[in-house]
C-alpha cells in the first residue's frame, strides 16, 4: 500500500478533484491524504483574524463568501442528486460550526478548530465522488488516529495503534481518504502540525504502516536543481538521498515541507515528488542511496539576519561562545550558519521576533553589528571534504558576488553562502551555469 498527498492546488476546483480521482483510482488500493482547497486555509486564517479583533460582521461575511465558493464547486462536481443533498449538508455541518465559532472571547482553541474545517470539507468532497463513481471509498478522520505529544511531536506508536486497526477494519475498500494538516495535541485538543504540515501527515502514515512509498503530488514535476521562478531551464532532480532533500527543503525548495523526511528516511520509505498536470512525468525519487560525486541543487532561503558579536574580553576567552548560543536558546531561535574567529562569531537567524532582547542581551558580552535583508544560497550534493574541487566550483562562481560568510564542513551534503538579497537572483544563476551547465 502506497500514501499519496495532494495539496491544495491538486483539489483546488470541480475539475482539479475528478481529475485527482481519476488518477487515484488506477494505482490501486491506496491511502490518499488531501489539503484543504487552495485559499481555504488562508480564507479560515483571515477569518480567525476578525474574531480575534472582535470584528464578528466581518468574519461573518468572509464566511458567507467562502461558502458560495464550495457550493458553486459542490455544483459542478456531482450529477448525481442524492449525493450532492449528502455533500451539501456534510458542507452545512462545517460552515454551521464556523458561524458557531464567531463569538467574543474567540481563542486559540477555537481557532484551531476553524483552521481544521478546510481539509474536513475536501476529503468529505472526494469522497461522495468516489462513491458516485462507484468506488468503495473509506473516509478515514485524522482527528482519531493523528496525534502530538506534550512536547508537540508526532506520537507515532499511537497513530499506529489506532489507524491499523481502522484500515483492517475496512479491508474490502477500494480506497482510504484523510485529512493532511490537522490533528489532537496531548490534551485531546484539535491541533494541527504547522504549515505544509499534509506533507508530514503522509509520512506519518506511512511509517504507521510500512507503506510501499509516499507520493507528494504537486503542481511542478519534482524537485528541480534550482528555483524556476529565478533561474531558466531548471531540470528535475532524478535521485536524491533524504539527507540532501531534507537540506534543500530547509533551505528554501517549497516543493517538499523539511519535517515529512525524518519519519520517511528512519523507516526507509522511499518519497517520490510527482506532477499532478504531468502524472506520467518522472519526477523526483528520495531514498537512502547516495549517489557520489555529483552536485544535485541550489535553493535558496530569504529573510536572513546575520548577527556578529565581537568579545569584549580577552581574546577567546572561556565561555563566551557558550553564553550566545545560550542567548539564542533562551529565545528558542535556532541557528543557520555559524562563523568564528579568536575574537568573534558570526550567526544567521531567519525570525526577527523579539530581536531588539536578543541583541541587548549580545551587548552585555561583546560588539554587536547586524546585516538585515540577506539570503542564504544552499549548494546540495555529495559534498564529502575528500570530494576534491566541489566547493572550489561553487564559491568561483560567486567571485563576482559579495559573499559576507560561506558554512563548509557542518553536513556531508551542504555549502552554503550569505549574501545580499539584490544578490539573490544573480548568485541562484551564477551557481546554475557553473554547476549545471548541460541543463543551463
Amino acid at each position: 500500500m502506497k500514501v499519496l498527498k495532494f495539496g491544495g492546488t491538486s483539489v483546488g476546483s470541480a475539475g482539479r478533484i475528478k481529475d485527482v480521482a481519476a488518477l487515484v483510482r488506477e494505482r490501486g488500493c491506496n491511502i490518499v491524504v488531501l489539503s484543504a482547497m487552495s485559499g481555504t486555509t488562508n480564507t479560515l486564517v483571515e477569518i480567525s483574524g476578525y474574531l480575534y479583533r472582535k470584528n464578528i460582521n466581518s468574519a461573518k461575511d468572509t464566511i458567507n463568501h467562502l461558502e458560495e465558493r464550495y457550493r458553486n464547486v459542490l455544483a459542478e462536481l456531482y450529477e448525481d442528486e442524492a449525493i450532492l443533498h449528502e455533500a451539501t449538508e456534510r458542507l452545512n455541518e462545517r460552515f454551521s460550526l464556523m458561524r458557531s465559532l464567531a463569538h467574543d472571547g474567540f481563542d486559540e482553541r477555537d481557532e484551531k478548530t476553524m483552521l481544521a474545517q478546510g481539509e474536513l470539507m475536501s476529503t468529505a468532497m472526494m469522497e461522495l465522488y468516489m462513491r458516485e463513481q462507484g468506488v468503495k471509498c473509506v473516509w478515514l478522520p485524522a482527528l482519531d488516529f493523528m496525534r502530538t505529544d506534550s512536547n508537540g511531536e508526532a506520537d507515532i506508536d499511537h497513530i499506529t495503534e489506532v489507524l491499523c486497526p481502522m484500515l483492517e477494519a475496512n479491508a474490502d475498500a477500494d480506497l482510504f481518504v484523510t485529512q493532511g494538516f490537522i490533528c489532537r495535541n496531548a490534551a485531546g485538543d484539535i491541533d494541527n502540525l504547522q504549515r505544509g504540515g499534509s506533507d508530514l501527515t503522509a509520512s506519518l502514515i506511512g511509517a504507521a504502516i510500512h507503506a510501499e512509498e509516499i507520493e507528494i503530488w504537486t503542481d511542478i514535476d519534482g524537485m528541480h536543481n534550482n528555483d524556476p521562478r529565478y533561474v531558466e531551464r531548471t531540470t528535475p532532480v532524478a535521485e536524491l538521498h533524504f539527507d540532501e532533500a531534507a537540506e534543500l527543503a530547509y533551505f528554501g525548495a517549497k516543493i517538499l515541507h523539511p519535517t515529512c523526511v525524518m519519519p520517511a528516511k528512519f523507516n526507509n520509505i522511499p518519497i517520490r515528488v510527482l506532477n499532478t498536470m504531468e502524472p506520467d512525468a518522472r519526477g523526483t525519487l528520495i531514498y537512502n542511496t547516495v549517489h557520489s560525486r555529483s552536485i544535485k541543487a541550489v535553493a535558496a532561503k530569504d529573510g536572513v539576519m546575520a548577527i556578529k558579536i565581537k568579545s569584549s574580553r580577552m581574546l577567546m576567552a572561556s565561555g563566551f561562545i557558550h553564553r550566545v548560543f545560550e542567548i539564542f536558546d533562551n529565545y528558542k531561535r535556532p541557528i543557520d550558519m555559524i562563523a568564528t574567529s579568536e575574537v568573534g562569531i558570526s550567526v544567521t537567524i531567519d525570525n526577527p521576533l523579539k530581536l531588539e532582547h536578543i541583541i541587548d542581551e549580545l551587548k552585555e558580552i561583546g560588539t554587536v553589528t547586524v546585516d538585515y535583508d540577506m539570503v542564504i544560497i544552499c549548494v546540495v550534493g555529495d559534498l564529502e571534504w575528500h570530494n576534491r574541487g566541489f566547493e572550489a566550483k561553487a564559491i568561483d562562481a560567486l567571485r563576482h558576488i559579495p559573499v559576507r560568510m560561506i558554512s563548509y564542513g557542518g553536513s556531508n551534503y551542504n555549502i552554503s553562502f550569505l549574501v545580499k538579497a539584490e544578490d539573490k537572483v544573480g548568485a541562484l544563476n551564477a551557481l546554475t551555469d557553473a554547476l549545471f551547465p548541460e541543463e543551463a
